[in-house]
């Protein structure tokens, strides 16, 4: 379950405990990158910060910016641990995972968790979640979502001062995030994620509801409420994606947001799928988001998450569209900020 700001944040006042169970657990992750494989042995006396993530995740990213500068600041003093455990299946592409790392500047050390064995050890609910691990091995915090960083990095002094640390600089860092780094408009947020695969999806609004995991031509309702989504031309509706099967597919919503994302990629490796971005009928200009340029236009070249619109104040209700000009696209999610 991806979790964000606006939803309950926890900061976790437990009682503390042994983590030897859940670090044990490092030594079942199916791969490592960034590091050679980690062991609770390893990392026995160290004070450590486990993330739980997973790529595409929106609420994921915007936390990125404050883990990549904590792991930077104490690097000499904590080791941080990203676990990546997947929601989508492709997701479960070490080399999307690789490549994912690259493009996003991640050095700390990455647990690729594909069978969900760190997952279940930590007894973890949400992307992204941290837990903060005392030189005692025990877990004395987590908070799962966004925010709250400063208290954060606050308890990450706080256990490497109780582990004899000197903190050289006690002021806490500061991120300038960018693209979908950007922390969410919270203030105009009234679009919340929602999976276009039949299983989670909901809103739904082409008449004659979803045919299920077969070939069938969709059409728009004439008039869209806030939230409701149609798919227009060719598409495949299945568990977890849809799949368009020839050109000129579009997807069509009604939304209230700042920023648009949408989960997707080519449904045949190596494929590029050009498509093209409308806010209310017209070119986005300078409401486009960073896969797209002023004109609307952008190519889906990989599995990953795509900003399509930023827009500038004021935010209201927009009619949104995507034409993929192109077939052979698969879509995931919509997310939001």
């Amino acid at each position: 379950m991806a979790i964000g700001a606006s939803q309950v944040g926890m900061f976790g006042t437990a009682e503390p405990h042994a983590a030897s169970r859940e670090l044990a657990a490092f030594s079942r992750a199916n791969e490592w990158l960034n590091s050679p494989y980690l062991t609770a042995t390893d990392l026995q006396g160290k004070v450590v910060l486990v993330q739980f993530w997973t790529y595409t995740c929106i609420n994921w990213l915007r936390t990125l910016p404050y883990v990549r500068a904590w792991a930077e600041k104490y690097k000499d003093q904590l080791v941080v641990v990203g676990v990546h455990t997947p929601e989508f299946p492709f997701e479960r592409e070490v080399e999307n995972v690789r490549h994912a790392v690259r493009q996003m500047g991640i050095e700390y050390p990455i647990a690729v968790d594909n069978s969900y064995a760190v997952w279940r050890a930590f007894d973890n609910q949400y992307w992204p979640a941290l837990y903060f691990i005392d030189a005692r091995g025990r877990i004395r915090h987590h908070h799962f979502g966004e925010g709250d960083y400063d208290r954060s990095e606050m308890m990450i002094q706080r256990l490497l001062a109780e582990a004899d640390h000197a903190i050289r600089d006690p002021e806490l860092v500061l991120v300038h995030p960018t693209g979908v780094e950007t922390p969410a408009a919270w203030e105009d947020l009234r679009s919340s994620e929602n999976y276009v695969g039949y299983q989670r999806s909901e809103n739904f609004a082409s008449p004659g509801g979803v045919k299920q995991d077969r070939h069938h031509r969709y059409a728009a309702p004439k008039q869209f409420a806030l939230n409701q989504w149609a798919l227009v031309g060719d598409w495949t509706v299945g568990r977890q994606a849809i799949v368009s099967s020839e050109p000129a597919a579009r997807i069509v919503s009604r939304f209230h947001a700042r920023d648009v994302h949408l989960v997707m990629g080519p449904s045949q490796g190596g494929a590029r799928v050009r498509f093209r971005v409308l806010i209310d009928g017209q070119p986005p200009g300078p409401a486009c988001g960073v896969d797209v340029d002023q004109d609307g236009n952008g190519t889906v070249l990989g599995q990953r998450l795509y900003q399509l619109i930023r827009q500038p104040k004021p935010i209201v209700d927009r009619h949104f569209e995507i034409e993929f000009i192109d077939g052979g696209v698969e879509a995931y999610a919509f997310t939001f900020g």
